[in-house]
């Protein structure tokens, strides 16, 4: 059968004004050099997955980001991160193409958007409600696979400042998805720099940013200089993850270059 396929992007760090930049990248042109970019990709995906951060602290962006999605005619599937304002995010996302946390089912999988988000704090947590609806969502699953999204790390990404701000209950997080084997893939955002392993059966990702990057395994905060960037997933009736990232490699803002890839199955 043919595999589900989503797009995957991630901390958009959206402002008011179309200039606002984040770290000295315009974060407007950016998204849309990527969008531009990734225009055949998203176009042979069946949704768009978001995972937080649309905006950097400034709900105004979300119009931006609305602007932008609006005229596709699939899902674009959003869940919030830190710089999220929930209830602005949910007003301002409502109704289609988009869809703010919950779970669609399409095809073999059931994807799940968890809401990790501590107010006014850049750690994630699970809250007792939230874990409790993973549950029923797993179970209520039935013979689908299941892909869940949320925007915080539940494991280490061997960063020291990185991980000071991850999720503080990935434990209790691991003990719900630890009893559903149907659980195939983790993907987040936050980390804004790619990741792949497994942890069992179940393949644990991470995205980079339609931003600027954070530079892997450092003690301290710095960034990178990989370009922006999305991921490409492809997900099959078997339950195997097949995935490859995609950077914007000669990004000039709003002037998108063509983008190179990297691959990789399990």
């Amino acid at each position: 059968m043919k595999p589900l396929r989503l797009v995957q992007i991630t901390d958009t760090h959206l402002f008011g004004e179309e200039s606002g930049d984040l770290r000295g990248l315009a974060t407007l042109p950016a998204l849309r050099a990527v969008l531009d970019s990734a225009a055949a990709d998203i176009a042979a995906a069946d949704a768009l997955l978001v995972t937080g951060d649309v905006v950097q602290d400034d709900p105004r962006g979300y119009a931006h980001f609305h602007a932008a999605l609006r005229g596709l005619r699939k899902p674009v599937l959003c869940l919030p991160g830190n710089h999220d304002d929930v209830p602005q995010m949910r007003a301002a996302l409502r109704g289609g193409p988009f869809q703010v946390g919950g779970w669609l089912d399409i095809a073999d999988w059931r994807v799940v958007m968890l809401d990790s988000v501590v107010a006014g704090r850049a750690g994630g947590r699970l809250p007792a409600h939230e874990l409790e609806e993973l549950e029923r969502t797993l179970t209520g699953a039935g013979r689908r696979h299941a892909l869940v999204c949320l925007h915080h790390h539940p494991v280490p990404m061997s960063s020291r400042w990185l991980d000071e701000v991850g999720l503080e209950n990935a434990e209790e997080f691991f003990e719900v998805i630890d009893r559903h084997r149907n659980v195939r893939g983790i993907v987040w955002g936050h980390v804004h720099q790619a990741f792949d392993q497994l942890r069992g059966r179940v393949r644990l990702l991470s995205t980079p940013s339609t931003c600027t990057q954070f530079r892997p395994g450092v003690e301290q905060f710095a960034v990178d200089t990989r370009p922006p960037g999305y991921r490409i997933l492809e997900l099959r009736a078997d339950g195997a993850i097949d995935t490859e990232i995609v950077w914007l490699e000669r990004f000039v803002a709003r002037s998108p270059q063509p983008a190179a890839r990297s691959s990789s199955a399990a």
